[in-house]
């Protein structure tokens, strides 16, 4: 018996199914537990957030809550109603032809803002002239073929996380923001901005970033404080345009006003820093970090739409999950058939039939590799898999 609850109907004795707030780096060792006084009661209030999963078996009920399954039944319609309004940008050159560019950059993006952040530890001035053409070779290559690099930017390990976040919040934003219709020129300055936006990290002691067990109220603040460090150290940067420097200082503001640093709240949170907040959240949540394993890119997005009632604002939310695909590219799904599948390439006017390549079955072997155009083709997409729960290794069929 899971339900859906406003937090303001959160008593002691409920049992926590689900906080509800993935992206929050908060201090409790689970996310499902019992509130067992009114201490913990508080801290839960503190979070910020609007409504929470209770276990009504293990705990006090309420009465009239929505169950688990009525929030994904809402969702299904949501889903299919984005669906329908499939609008995204055409492609400019096949996958084949865009592939090897991407791997190139993808690796060369890296290296680059893990110098950079390298730099900014030892107290060296943003140079944004030495990173101003990667970043114009990922926005050219987004804008030919976004089906190529974004598979590679999922690709993470815990000990280069912060700077591979960089890279893909930079390639997810130039997606969205080409999906908005902005300019060429404002979208330059937004993907800036999201490869910027975390440098304030480089302020943060990695014992703080990297820690697996709860923080400490005081390293939560400190952790907190790299937005505020990544706005400082941008504003003194020669060079920094006002889109680019709004896309970093406003990315953990929430629409209704329970972020930071400043809270701010609606339409007081620039339209950049509304679609930062969004990327940033769907990268983290899909990535595999110390403290929590990633979730498969179709559930994140899923999560961004239940989010977007309170969160993010709802237009854009819909707006981003057309640009990725309900089945975003690089995802593990699921066929009618029992064949398991790699989303090789987004069809924009039919986002619920992409291209997809088979390669595993769910009896428990690997086939030979075969390219399927849902489009022409008798099976169909069921659901979305985990690669951890196949122990099918991603990097293996990204790259």
């Amino acid at each position: 018996m899971i339900k859906l609850i406003p937090i303001a109907k959160l008593q002691v004795g409920m049992y926590i199914h689900d906080l509800n707030c993935a992206w929050i780096k908060h201090d409790f060792l689970r996310n499902s537990f019992l509130v067992d006084s009114e201490k913990t009661l508080q801290k839960i209030f503190a979070l910020g957030i609007q409504e929470i999963y209770i276990d009504a078996s293990q705990g006090m009920d309420v009465d009239d809550a929505p169950t688990l399954e009525e929030v994904n039944r809402a969702v299904d319609r949501q889903i299919d109603a984005i669906a329908d309004r499939g609008n995204a940008p055409p492609r400019i050159v096949t996958l084949g032809e865009e592939r090897q560019r991407a791997r190139k950059l993808h690796v060369e993006a890296n290296r680059i803002v893990s110098g950079m952040m390298r730099d900014i530890r030892l107290g060296k001035q943003i140079e944004i002239e030495q990173i101003e053409p990667m970043v114009e070779h990922i926005v050219d290559s987004i804008f030919r073929q976004q089906d190529a690099l974004l598979p590679l930017a999922q690709l993470k390990n815990h000990d280069e996380y912060t700077f591979q976040h960089s890279v893909s919040v930079c390639a997810l934003m130039t997606t969205f923001a080409r999906a908005m219709d902005m300019t060429r020129d404002v979208i330059h300055e937004i993907a800036i901005g999201a490869l910027l936006h975390d440098v304030g990290k480089a302020t943060v002691p990695d014992k703080i970033l990297n820690k697996p067990g709860k923080l400490t109220d005081e390293e939560f603040l400190q952790m907190k404080s790299h937005v505020v460090q990544s706005k400082i150290i941008l504003e003194n940067t020669l060079g920094i345009s006002p889109i680019a420097l709004t896309v970093a200082a406003q990315h953990h503001e929430r629409y209704d006003g329970s972020g930071y640093p400043n809270q701010l709240k609606g339409k007081d949170i620039s339209c950049y820093g509304q679609m930062s907040a969004i990327v940033d959240v769907y990268d983290a949540i899909t990535s595999d970090r110390c403290y929590h394993k990633g979730i498969p890119p179709t559930e994140a997005l899923r999560k961004i739409l239940e989010w977007s009632k309170f969160h993010f604002n709802p237009d854009l939310a819909q707006v981003f999950i057309r640009a990725l695909g309900i089945y975003p590219t690089g995802s593990l799904v699921r066929l009618e058939s029992g064949r398991l599948a790699i989303v090789e390439e987004q069809h924009p006017d039919r986002i619920m039939l992409p291209k997809v390549r088979t390669i595993f079955h769910v009896r428990g072997h690997y086939l030979k590799p075969e390219i399927i155009d849902l489009r022409y083709s008798q099976d169909r997409i069921v659901g979305y898999e985990s690669f951890e729960q196949w122990k099918i290794d991603p990097a293996r069929w990204k790259n």
